[in-house]
This record gives C-alpha cells, sequence and structure tokens, in this order.
C-alpha cells in the first residue's frame, strides 16, 4: 500500500511548513460518538451491526439485517430512530400482505363523491419490514420504486416519500418454510446486509441485567434517550459525501466489482449499482475512522457487507461448502491493491 495513499492530507501540510486546515468531519465524528453513547444505554454490544445501520443513515440506503429471531434488530432500529429524531413504522410481512397494506389506498370521503389517498406506513422516516421474505412476489415489487426512487405512484399520481426514507428488512436464515426468496432486482436496492450474531456471554449477561423488571418497549422508554441536534445528520451526511477519493481507488473498487463477474464459483456478479454503493459504504467507513480521505482498507472493509446479497454463488460451489464471504474474501485476495 503506497505511503501516498495512507497519508493524512494534514499530516502532509504540517510537514512542508503549512497551516493545517480547520478539523473536519465535525458532524460526523459528533454524531457517531453521540450514537454510540446513547445506543449503548438499550442495545447491549452489536457494535459492528450499530454501526452497520449509522451507516446506512449516513449513505441514504436501505439495509438487510439477517439474524435469528430475539437478537434485537427490531429495538436496534427503534433505538435509531429515537435518537436521529426520525419517524418509524413497522410492518409484519405475512403471505396475504397486499400492496396497499404499505403504499395505501384510495378511499371515498364520507358524505361526499371525492376520493381521497390514504397513506399507507411506508411514508414515514425509517420503514422496519420483519421478515420481508414471508411478503408475497407481489407485494414485494411494490417496494422497488419506493427504494429505488423514493415515491409511491398510485392512480397515476406520484407521491413523494420523506427525505430520509430509509428500509431496514430483516430476515430469517434458518426458517424458510412459507417464504418467497428476494428477486435480484431487490437485494440489489439494498445498500448493506447486515448480520446480527448473538450477543456474547457478558453482553448476555448485561441484557439481562437491564431487562430485569423492565419489557423491551420500557427499557427504550426508561433509557431516555437524547436526540441529535437538529441538522446535524445532514451535515454529517454531506462531510461523508465530500470524502476524497483518490482516482487509483475508482479504479481498485472497479477492479474488485468487475472480478466477481467473471470470478469461476459465482453464477452472478456485481452490478454497476453495487460498485457505487462499495464507493459510498467505504466513504462512510473512512468517517468512522475518522478520516476525510478514502484509503484501500475502507474499501476491503466495504467488500462484504455490500457484495453478500448481490452476488450469487453456482451450485456446485454451494455444494462444496462455499458461502457467499468466503468468496468475496478469496476475490479481494486475488485484487492488487492500489499502489504508488
Amino acid at each position: 500500500m503506497s505511503e501516498e495513499l495512507n497519508q493524512h492530507p494534514q499530516q502532509a501540510a504540517v510537514e512542508q511548513g503549512q497551516p493545517a486546515e480547520p478539523q473536519a468531519l465535525d458532524a460526523t465524528n459528533r454524531l457517531i460518538a453521540h450514537a454510540r453513547a446513547e445506543m449503548g444505554k438499550v442495545i447491549a454490544g452489536q457494535s459492528g451491526a450499530i454501526e452497520e445501520v449509522l451507516i446506512a443513515v449516513l449513505c441514504q440506503g436501505h439495509a438487510l439485517l439477517e439474524g435469528v429471531p430475539g437478537i434485537a434488530k427490531t429495538l436496534m432500529v427503534k433505538t435509531l430512530g429515537r435518537l436521529l429524531g426520525l419517524g418509524f413504522q413497522r410492518v409484519q410481512a405475512t403471505p396475504d400482505l397486499m400492496p396497499a397494506d404499505i403504499l395505501g389506498t384510495t378511499i371515498l370521503r364520507p358524505g361526499s363523491d371525492t376520493f381521497t389517498f390514504h397513506q399507507g406506513p411506508v411514508f414515514t422516516d425509517l420503514l422496519l419490514v420483519d421478515e420481508i421474505n414471508r411478503m408475497p412476489p407481489r407485494t414485494q415489487a411494490a417496494l422497488l420504486e419506493c427504494m429505488e426512487e423514493r415515491q409511491v405512484t398510485s392512480d397515476g399520481t406520484r407521491r413523494s416519500l420523506p427525505v430520509w426514507f430509509t428500509v431496514f428488512a430483516t430476515q430469517n436464515p434458518v426458517d424458510f418454510e412459507g417464504t418467497y426468496p428476494l428477486p435480484e432486482a431487490q437485494l440489489d436496492r439494498f445498500l448493506l446486509k447486515i448480520r446480527v450474531g448473538y450477543p456474547t456471554e457478558a453482553e448476555e449477561l448485561e441484557i439481562l441485567l437491564r431487562h430485569h423488571g423492565v419489557s423491551g418497549a420500557g427499557l427504550l422508554d426508561g433509557a431516555e434517550i437524547t436526540p441529535i441536534p437538529a441538522g446535524l445528520l445532514t451535515a454529517a451526511c454531506a462531510e461523508v459525501r465530500a470524502i476524497r477519493v483518490a482516482p487509483e481507488l475508482y479504479s481498485y473498487i472497479l477492479a474488485l466489482a468487475r472480478r466477481t463477474r467473471e470470478w469461476p464459483t459465482l453464477l452472478l456478479g456485481a452490478s454497476p449499482r453495487a460498485a457505487l454503493s462499495l464507493m459510498r459504504m467505504a466513504q462512510a467507513a473512512a468517517a468512522f475512522d475518522g478520516r476525510d480521505y478514502l484509503v484501500p482498507d475502507d474499501v476491503k472493509r466495504a467488500v462484504q457487507p455490500v457484495l453478500r446479497h448481490r452476488v450469487m454463488l453456482k451450485p456446485e460451489a454451494e455444494l462444496e461448502g462455499f458461502d457467499a464471504d468466503r468468496v468475496l474474501a478469496d476475490v479481494v485476495a486475488a485484487v492488487p491493491v492500489p499502489r504508488q
């Protein structure tokens, strides 16, 4: 890895006798520190998952959370909404859920001959779709326009969704009975796939102590989460988008994405949207390290969360015990890191 790609611009300025620039990423650093402290009041452990749900919001992308029931996926998103001062709605996916149940429907106004549109739960900031793979395909397809264009088209009328509209969808990696696999077009619209695992023994003991005599909802209310100051989230998102990317790293990101399309154990590789998502998450990963510029390790950090749900393994690779994370690790190892 080249010294040029790893050297901080402020350090270079000091070495050349130039005054250092004002501290960059001020809003982002404040938001991250505040979020870790406040969410830690409710969620024991899960630091990696908390970081990635924050990254999804900072990148204004959607996230798919995968984990067994009972590991605080819903509580994490509810806490995030309260922390950021955003609206929250939850949809429980079932096989009989219809598109109108989540998008809204046009109803006849009582005592008149006019119709009015009744908004569905998608008209919110943070939408949690629990067990999304239990939705029938028609209802899954209804989310495509919402996730990509942040709007709902009903009766020929386009209705914009809130600026911070973000979908957090959950799915159980074990129970597949009565489920409908998500189509590739929908998977590609999720910025990240976040794997939420079991807590450690110490973290699980902390959960027992916190919940003694208190319900889950009571824990969130009793924690008295302090919302972030107004405008801080907007400023942090702007700082993340402005993180510098060297030309060599653009080429590195493209090389990783394109290599998946020719990898022998993969049936489907990363799309151009996936390459864009890789850059966006790498920028956020740099911000979490307190840097306003990208290094190759930021890109490597982003590969598995961004690509694990977008690549498709060949059947024979699955039979041999391969999974997406293992294949992606091999791809990262095979692509040369940019050097000076």
